[in-house]
């Protein structure tokens, strides 16, 4: 049987998602407290692989068990067993033919930025921090050079294994709200450590060093030291996954995260 479970998680004290030798991942806890309900070793398989210290807001598995333990014990008893950093908001039986991740259609990050002169205490590894002045307007008008299908190879570490680097944004957002300057941006698929390059390279604009057409000059050099620098992992959740209807998964109807 096989069944799918939404995870929210704080990325803060975790090497990323996915299962590493000799440190910790945030995989490695849930299949630690699933193997238990179980009661053998038990694989899981994610819809997008998240970097150090990248959260989780809807991240969906799935994995494969001789047995139904019921809602119960995949939320409940999954909940006790897990770290509190860690946890299963939902969780649905789905037919065989379900992939966490080859199913998956579309997926939806956000980048957080504090956006002022002196660093934040609240919440400060749940945000990315820029004390210079930002415009998000300007930075909306950039991003929208991103939207469509495109290559983007300036837009990812040199060490991304993709094989290709063609990827297709439905849609790129930045707005502020009070202190806070939130890019939105939903695609396909991502490429490693696009989102973060994406948004260092849209601060760029919004602290006028670069012009809004900057950005469509930079996707068309295919060259990754031609864009802005990573910003920080602190910032940046994974939102939401979107799936054929079909399957019957819930889909993210809190209104996004925080703000």
């Amino acid at each position: 049987m096989r069944f799918a479970l939404g995870i929210e998680y704080d990325g803060t004290n975790y090497c990323g998602w996915q299962r590493q030798n000799h440190v910790n991942s945030v995989q490695q806890e849930v299949e630690k407290a699933l193997s238990k309900i179980v009661n053998q070793p038990t694989e899981v398989v994610c819809a997008g692989r998240t970097d150090t210290g990248v959260h989780g807001f809807n991240q969906v598995i799935h994995f494969d068990s001789p047995v139904d333990r019921g809602q119960a014990a995949w939320e409940l008893g999954m909940n006790t067993n897990l770290p509190k950093d860690i946890a299963v908001k939902w969780s649905r039986s789905v037919s065989e033919d379900f992939h966490a991740r080859f199913s998956a259609t579309a997926r939806q990050y956000r980048y957080i930025i504090y956006n002022k002169p002196l660093r934040p205490a609240i919440m400060n590894k749940g945000l990315s921090h820029c004390h210079f002045p930002l415009d998000a307007d300007l930075m909306h008008q950039a991003a929208q050079q991103l939207v469509g299908e495109h290559d983007f190879t300036s837009l990812r570490t040199v060490h991304c294994q993709a094989n290709s680097p063609i990827r297709t944004i439905h849609f790129c957002n930045v707005s502020r709200k009070g202190d806070y300057v939130i890019i939105d941006i939903k695609a396909n698929a991502f490429l490693q450590h696009m989102v973060r390059n994406i948004a260092g390279t849209l601060m760029r604009v919004g602290r006028k060093l670069e012009s809004v057409d900057w950005v469509g000059e930079v996707l068309a050099m295919k060259n990754r030291c031609k864009a802005g620098i990573t910003a920080p992992s602190a910032g940046l959740y994974f939102i939401d996954v979107d799936y054929p209807e079909h399957f019957g998964l819930p889909k993210n109807n809190e209104g996004g995260l925080f703000l």
